[in-house]
């Protein structure tokens, strides 16, 4: 057995420091790079904020106003106060602010309200209300099957099958529980249809609210007439004059088809659009939103002291390493971000010009190939990074849709075939709507040939409901039956 020394040459990928910081803060939001750019300047010596600005603009998710979303930022206000303005009063019962006489330092969430959600709303009551253990964790069961509107979504058996079988719960059981849950605030929560919700209500009215007995027989017995708005059939079989029908009708418009939807306002998210879309002359162009862009800079007077002292602290030099490495990868992130959606506007311009139905097929290789960047760059840029458009405000994963192929033997993407299976329900005659089946067969008239699985699947993830319940009188969260 000998022994020797053998060369060997091989490439080996080192992930740097520098590379590791900009990896992550090119994945980060809109919210957290700010976060991540503010906690550097505070600790590191180097790093200074160019200019005062006002805070980053914020849009809530699916907001209708699309002009307000594709505004600048505000601009920054001025924050001096007179020299003789006087010192704010100290708030009483324990709500008293940090530095108490207007400064700056104090907190105004300690003074703010915790917006409470529809299901603490109802445990708070169910706390104050008498019953038993049992009864009380059939209870909370029942409030935590309620949807963001209030109803009921599983049934009785399904609830009980939820239960492990060592506690013998039966439907029956379940069904008392609810009763227990429909007689808290709001008045119509827990109920499993728009009928009922609209009984509850009528039913916790004083005997002496007018039009009541007329309402009642007509949302018990006659609700289908109701929501085809047969007001004259109506009118006989309730064996009444049209003014009392009309009271009857007013009355009714004034319940709440939705009782829940006060409530739950802490689910409401807010992002900061990236980039901004605005079209100029034919064409569309997308450009960085001045909000998000942070103003920081290197520290000109500690860089200068660092040269002069070349040799002398390392961690003083490490911190300006840091520094010049953190401005280096802002730029190089908002860049890249310029980039792919530079690359996105070009391939779906025909969405901004004429909505999601012209909305072309893309995969994120499309995108990484054009820009010589690798597949999971772009994934992490379209991740939390969202585009402000006259069409509303998108995520940049929104525009990558899988393809579908055509009877011409072309692409239509999954989002175009969404919107028109959108536009084929909403104009279906609410009486006959259409089956999976008869959708499958419109869209193929249009070239589109979709098994009716697929159509199902689609119709599912758009939270439409079935062909059962699009009939009249079946809509539990139409509003308008009720006028």
């Amino acid at each position: 057995m000998s022994l020797g020394l053998e060369l060997r040459m091989r490439q080996q990928l080192a992930v740097t420091p520098q590379l590791q910081q900009a990896l992550r803060l090119l994945q980060l939001s809109s919210l957290e790079f700010a976060q991540e750019v503010e906690q550097a300047m505070g600790s590191n010596p180097f790093l200074e904020e160019e200019a005062e600005a006002g805070p980053p603009r914020a849009t809530p998710v699916g907001s209708p106003d699309a002009q307000a979303e594709t505004e600048a930022a505000p601009p920054s206000r001025e924050t001096s106060e007179p020299e003789d303005s006087e010192p704010r009063p100290e708030m009483d019962d324990g709500y008293r602010a940090k530095g108490g006489s207007g400064s700056e330092d104090s907190d105004w969430t300690e003074w703010s309200p915790a917006p409470v959600s529809l299901r603490e709303h109802l445990r708070n009551q169910l706390m104050l209300s008498p019953m038993s253990d049992r009864d009380r964790a059939l209870a909370h069961l029942v409030i935590d099957d309620l949807n963001d509107a209030g109803y009921l979504e599983s049934s009785l058996e399904e609830l009980a099958a939820l239960v492990a079988p060592e506690h013998e719960v039966e439907p029956e059981e379940i069904g008392a529980a609810l009763k227990l849950v429909q007689g808290l605030e709001p008045t119509g929560i827990a109920a499993r249809s728009l009928q009922e919700c609209l009984l509850l209500q009528l039913q916790a009215l004083p005997p002496t609210a007018p039009g009541l007995a007329v309402a009642l027989e007509i949302v018990a017995r006659h609700f289908d007439l109701l929501a085809r708005r047969e007001f004259t059939r109506l009118q006989q079989l309730v064996s009444c004059s049209e003014t009392a029908l009309h009271t009857a009708r007013a009355l009714i418009r004034t319940l709440n088809p939705k009782p829940g939807r006060h409530y739950g306002a802490d689910d409401t998210r807010y992002v900061i659009p990236d980039i901004i879309v605005v079209r100029s002359g034919k064409s569309w162009v997308a450009t960085l939103n001045p909000a998000v862009q942070p103003r920081v800079r290197l520290n000109r007077a500690y860089a200068e002291i660092a040269a002069c002292r070349a040799g002398g602290d390392a961690s003083f030099a490490r911190q300006l390493q840091e520094a010049r490495w953190l401005l280096r990868n802002v730029e190089k992130r908002f860049a890249t971000i310029q980039r792919v959606a530079d690359a996105i506007v070009k391939y779906q311009r025909t969405f901004f010009s004429y909505g999601e139905v012209a909305m072309k097929p893309l995969a994120l290789k499309d995108i990484a190939s054009e820009l010589g960047l690798h597949e999971s760059t772009v994934c992490r840029v379209t991740n939390g990074k969202y585009m402000a458009t006259p069409r509303g405000l998108f995520e940049f994963t929104y525009f990558f849709s899988r393809q579908l192929a055509t009877e011409d033997g072309g692409a239509c993407s999954a989002t175009a075939i969404r919107a028109l299976l959108k536009e084929l329900i909403a104009a279906e005659d609410p009486a006959r709507p259409l089956s999976d089946a008869q959708l499958a067969r419109l869209l193929g008239e249009q070239g589109l040939h979709l098994a009716r699985r697929t159509v199902t699947k689609y119709r599912t993830l758009m939270r439409v409901p079935s062909v059962e319940l699009r009939r009249v009188g079946c809509r539990p969260s139409l509003p308008a039956s009720t006028s």
